[in-house]
């Protein structure tokens, strides 16, 4: 604060120097009446010497203003093209170009009044100092300008992701330069601002086309673990949602659409699906656990979740493989 005070203290004329002008404006209107008394002819000469001089750099600030307006135009629609060939995102596209076309033209302005004789150097450290002024009043928005920019550039994720960011998880709906908006679960819109997004933890659960699905059944004792896992691996292979180990790769990410770029990512394509799995994970108190894990398309994977869950619970028992409970045996002792 102490530095933008100064330099507004520097810019701002004192009362000495405002004084000093305005007695130096009287003795040039006297020195001008008296000149125009006593020598007319040569007076009026030069006021139009004067005019003519003033009127060509006024000419020559116009044509400069024009021909750089049209540059920048050239330039806006160079940089449309460029942005448009790179597939850029629209929003930032659209922010960086508006950016340096009103940097260029507060330059050419700037440029164009210095044309004229104007001396602009207290121009610029005004501009400057209320360039400061509003960098430190709008510091908050600053950084969620800043936040803007580095998701638009790096796309950490997109428009349909769903995501879960600073507490809260829903799809994305609209992804601006200051905030992002997403759409909860129970229809609510919630805005969060793009500087803590940037920097905090981000669990993108679309980011990838293909998702493993993990649960956990847990049965009783005395079942017999081989029936078990080859009944749970039954249902899942007639599954046809669930991607099975001969699955051609080539094909399916042809129909998920997933661009040469993004399989050129480090680690984005997997080279085979591993094949539906089930093991016997630990030894409980009441139950044994089995951990189930498969793979599915990202769009496939809560109704493949809950459908498994809902499978499990009503095919397995009647196989034989019942599902524990926490219990307590109590036995009576009659005297």
């Amino acid at each position: 604060m102490n530095t933008l005070l100064t330099i507004l203290l520097q810019a701002a004329p004192t009362a000495e120097q405002i004084q000093q002008k305005q007695d130096s404006i009287r003795a040039g209107a006297r020195h001008m009446l008296e000149y125009a008394r006593t020598d007319p002819h040569d007076f009026w000469q030069a006021v139009g010497d004067q005019l003519l001089q003033f009127g060509l750099k006024v000419l020559a600030a116009l044509l400069l203003y024009i021909v750089g307006i049209w540059l920048i135009g050239l330039l806006k629609k160079g940089m449309k093209r460029m942005f448009e060939r790179r597939k850029v995102e629209p929003t930032l596209a659209s922010f960086i170009s508006s950016f340096v076309s009103i940097t260029m033209t507060i330059l050419l302005v700037v440029v164009a009044v210095s044309t004229l004789g104007v001396n602009t150097t207290s121009l610029a450290a005004l501009l400057a100092a209320g360039g400061m002024a509003i960098g430190m009043a709008l510091s908050g928005t600053v950084q969620n300008f800043a936040g803007g920019l580095m998701i638009l550039a790096f796309k950490p994720f997109k428009a349909g992701d769903l995501i879960e960011a600073l507490g809260h998880t829903g799809t994305v709906v609209e992804v601006n330069i200051t905030v992002t908006k997403i759409l909860t679960p129970d229809n609510r819109v919630v805005i969060l601002p793009n500087g803590a997004l940037s920097n905090g933890t981000v669990n993108n659960f679309s980011g990838r086309p293909l998702r493993r699905i993990e649960c956990l059944v847990s049965v009783s004792y005395g079942v017999d673990a081989a029936a078990c896992k080859q009944a749970i691996l039954n249902i899942l292979n007639d599954d046809n949602r669930v991607l099975k180990a001969d699955t051609n790769m080539d094909e399916l990410y042809k129909e998920l659409n997933v661009t040469k770029f993004q399989l050129s990512t480090v680690n984005y394509r997997m080279s085979a699906i591993p094949a539906p799995f089930v093991a016997l994970k630990s030894l409980n108190e009441n139950d044994i656990t089995f951990v189930v894990r498969a793979w599915v398309r990202g769009k496939d994977y809560w109704d493949v979740f809950f459908g498994m869950q809902e499978r499990f619970y009503t095919e397995l028992p009647p196989q034989g493989f019942t599902f524990a409970y926490p219990h307590v045996d109590v036995t009576m002792l009659h005297e």
